[in-house]
């Protein structure tokens, strides 16, 4: 089963290594994994996407709230949340196949983030299920490189 786990954590050197060292000791492979600050520059927001069972999940959580310089732990239930995810897809894109593309993006509500040539980079945001539909629609023109954020999420 798939976890989305917030760590509000103190934005000091280390923490990073600390949590995720926990987390692997535990037993759990981290499928996701996005850290930046939040509007208070003391503090920095861990999401992660880990799978493993509920039992485990719990153990590690209270674990996670004992680490030094962790102010906040939060387990996402399914529904409860605000999850996006942006990707950045380079795709082979010549003057036959462009215009099937940019029909693509639109249906998609993506944008152009570069245009070349024999390729486009396309910018887009939503839920896993979204960005997996759109990469699907794209891989017959040719996926050239793939740079994908992993699951963010705020509570509703």
């Amino acid at each position: 089963m798939l976890h989305t786990i917030s760590v509000l954590v103190e934005n000091k050197f280390g923490v990073l290594a600390r949590v995720a060292g926990m987390i692997s000791g535990r037993g759990f492979n981290i499928d996701s994994l996005n850290v930046a600050p939040t509007h208070d520059a003391a503090l920095s927001r861990i999401t992660m996407v880990l799978k493993g069972d509920d039992a485990a999940l719990d153990l590690c959580t209270k674990q996670l709230r004992k680490l030094v310089n962790v102010v906040e732990v939060r387990d996402f239930k399914e529904g409860q949340t605000i999850a996006r995810e942006l990707v950045l897809v380079r795709v082979r894109a010549d003057g036959k196949t462009r215009p099937e593309i940019l029909q693509i993006k639109e249906v998609f509500r993506a944008r152009i983030a570069n245009m070349a040539q024999d390729s486009l980079i396309i910018e887009l945001t939503g839920d896993e299920d979204k960005v997996a539909a759109f990469l699907g629609l794209l891989e017959p023109f040719g996926i050239i490189e793939i740079a994908r954020t992993g699951r963010l999420a705020l509570t509703r």
